[in-house]
């Protein structure tokens, strides 16, 4: 069994930056790939990004350049640095471990003036 638990989430002005963070419990953390995923109100859950293993990085069209993934696992941790951010990088935001069934609960990044 893994717990997600994210945080770091918050309030911020376009062209800011936030971090999140996605912290797992139980040994197996380390043995997923980790993905990012966003669901803004009205819309499907999409994918945001994801980090192998091996932290080979992957990124979806709209946050390439801005966003970066990155994970440590001695930490069982997964993070998301997000620069540039715009408004329509609004969403709740989750982690996921990619192939495997588990979700955090997401935490909020609102992106407004």
């Amino acid at each position: 069994q893994v717990q997600l638990v994210e945080s770091g989430g918050g309030l911020v002005q376009p062209g800011g930056s936030l971090r999140l963070s996605c912290t797992g419990s139980g040994s197996i953390f380390r043995m997923y790939t980790m993905g990012w995923y966003r669901q803004a109100p009205g819309n499907q859950r999409e994918w945001v990004a994801r980090v192998s293993v091996r932290s080979m990085t992957y990124y979806a069209d709209s946050v390439s350049g801005r966003f970066t993934i990155s994970r440590d696992n001695a930490e069982n941790t997964v993070y998301l640095q997000m620069d540039s951010l715009k408004p329509e990088d609004t969403a709740v935001y989750y982690c996921h471990t990619e192939g495997g069934p588990y979700w955090g609960q997401g935490t909020q990044v609102t992106v407004s003036s």
